[in-house]
């Protein structure tokens, strides 16, 4: 079955209300082609949930599009805060829900296993954790009684991660780092995949690793070359680290005004987008 699509249209799955999950790690492998998007259709109330939260949560924290973020870390990593995620955060306009790596991994595997809670031992016990976040439980295990700690399912509406390749059935070669993509691909209601670049399936299969998503898992595909910019998608291009400290120089002193009015709403389509970023490497500003 061809699951190909364009950009647009894999958009229009998004309401404003919904409940997101982002693949990907930090700085590495998110899908800026669709988050861009996102803040050009200017969604509101947006739930973000990933591992660990980057550059896309600060864009849509600076349009004003997120609502709340599930993550066990924010930030741009050696670079710093992500400033008006923060700023967000502080003025009450962006809610924090405190997960860590091990709770959105077993929320997960809830989701997939199609209950409402998974039980541990001891997870969490001795520290604050309970406080900030009441929906964890102590009980008893129904079975031998022993005191665990359950905690509840995690499942986004729709899930998008960005690959190096994918061919048009929905096999996805991840490559490097697979994060939690896997299971937010499976336990979301729709799946959207973007990618470098649409290859055969045979491609797919030769790749070293293979496919990370098979095509069950798969509810779109879009070729988005460059769709991961500014964050780096191995092997195809790095971290653009001058471009994100452009970035953080305009945010913090003064907004993201100019920055979301080049490389946001001044970019219809992908292709603009990477002509911009061409045009201002070349730039000695």
């Amino acid at each position: 079955m061809n699951k190909r699509t364009d950009l647009t249209q894999a958009l229009g799955q998004i309401r404003s209300g919904d409940t997101i999950g982002i693949g990907g790690m930090t700085l590495y492998r998110k899908p800026m082609a669709f988050v861009r998007g996102l803040v050009r259709r200017e969604l509101r109330d947006l739930t973000v949930m990933g591992m660990c939260s980057g550059f896309e949560a600060e864009l849509l924290a600076a349009a004003g599009s997120l609502g709340t973020l599930r993550t066990c870390y924010f930030g741009l990593e050696f670079l710093g805060l992500a400033p008006l995620l923060r700023k967000a955060v502080e003025q009450g306009r962006v809610k924090v829900v405190e997960e860590t790596e091990y709770t959105i991994a077993v929320g997960l595997q809830a989701a997939l296993m199609r209950v409402p809670y998974l039980p541990s031992r001891d997870c969490e016990v001795g520290t604050d954790f309970f406080r900030i976040r009441p929906d964890l439980r102590r009980a008893p295990c129904p079975v031998t009684g022993e005191e665990l700690t359950w905690f509840p399912a995690l499942a986004p509406r729709v899930a998008i991660i960005h690959a190096p390749m994918a061919d048009e059935q929905g096999h996805t070669w991840l490559g490097g780092q697979h994060c939690v993509d896997a299971q937010l691909a499976m336990a979301a209601d729709y799946t959207i995949v973007t990618a470098e670049k649409i290859v055969s399936t045979a491609e797919i299969k030769a790749a070293q690793g293979g496919a990370g998503l098979v095509s069950f898992m798969v509810d779109a595909v879009v070729e988005s070359p460059g769709g991961a910019h500014p964050t780096s998608c191995y092997p195809d291009y790095p971290l653009d680290v001058v471009h994100l400290t452009n970035y953080l120089r305009q945010a913090r002193g003064g907004g993201a005004a100019q920055y979301l009015s080049q490389y946001v709403h001044g970019s219809a389509s992908q292709g603009d987008y990477l002509k911009t970023i061409l045009e201002a490497s070349r730039d000695p500003a």
